[in-house]
């Protein structure tokens, strides 16, 4: 009688397993079956469909009115930051205003202590690739709604990426864009390598604030950026197919650690470029 119900028991985990197995959600890894937001454009559809994008529009105040005291503040950080360029942190700017992969693959690297890349971690690689589409086009409704005018167009001064320039001149301010994919990428990655929390989460932060160095965006453009990050974060939460690829991400980092994988990028200029700006706002 005890023989037949362990048999049973097994019998019935077995069936489980073989269920779980069967109905378990499998991340794409290959930018091919992902596919393009618009063909040619190099950025990959995201994990969300438009509706279930965070709304940007209803989370966030309008941007600071003339006059106020916050768009003082916005203009005083302007002359801060952009001050940088120039420098070490001024040319790290340049580097992180580049959104285009495989090179933004490279972007949090040292914080997080490994190479990225699609060929060494595939699934973290695709992590970064498709949270930036969703980040990025949350910030839409917002974006075309206020039409901020770019912070170099007002004090017509010159931005770290002048070929960029004419496009960013037609494209709004607010919220920034790059800031809200910057956040959701280090928030993602805490999830993935929680022992290197704070390093990313400061390396997010580094980064949206690039934009503030860079000219092209103000102040409160890139902490409204940060909040609609993480609003999307908040939302790819009950995307199976995200979640599927932050499993397999931590195994991925797992693995390189264990075979002493380490970043590709001067990770002590980084620091030194980094530290320089680490006190300012925003």
């Amino acid at each position: 009688m005890k023989f037949s119900l362990s048999a049973a028991m097994m019998a019935v985990a077995l069936l489980a397993s073989a269920c779980s197995t069967a109905t378990r959600t499998v991340a794409p890894i290959s930018a091919a079956e992902v596919g393009e937001v618009r063909a040619g454009s190099g950025y990959l559809k995201g994990y969300l469909a438009p509706a279930e994008l965070p709304d940007s529009l209803a989370l966030l105040p309008p941007p600071p009115a003339e006059g106020s005291a916050a768009l003082a503040a916005d203009a005083a950080a302007f002359r801060t930051l952009t001050a940088l360029q120039g420098t070490p942190r001024g040319a790290l700017a340049v580097q992180d205003a580049n959104l285009r992969f495989p090179k933004a693959a490279e972007t949090f690297s040292c914080a997080l202590g490994l190479p990225i890349s699609e060929e060494a971690t595939p699934n973290l690689n695709m992590l970064l690739r498709r949270t930036l589409t969703d980040a990025g086009i949350a910030t839409y409704k917002a974006k075309d709604k206020y039409q901020r005018t770019r912070p170099f167009v007002v004090f017509k001064a010159p931005s770290c990426t002048p070929r960029e320039e004419a496009a960013l001149a037609k494209d709004g301010s607010y919220p920034s864009g790059h800031s809200a994919a910057g956040w959701a990428w280090a928030m993602v990655l805490t999830e993935v390598a929680p022992e290197r929390s704070d390093a990313l989460l400061q390396r997010g932060r580094a980064f949206s604030q690039s934009r503030g160095i860079c000219g092209v965006h103000w102040q409160s453009d890139i902490e409204a950026g940060r909040l609609i990050g993480a609003a999307t974060v908040a939302r790819l939460h009950a995307n199976p197919v995200f979640n599927a690829q932050v499993d397999a991400a931590r195994l991925e980092v797992a693995r390189a650690r264990a075979q002493g994988s380490t970043p590709g990028r001067d990770c002590a200029a980084e620091a030194a470029a980094l530290g320089s700006s680490s006190m300012l706002a925003p």
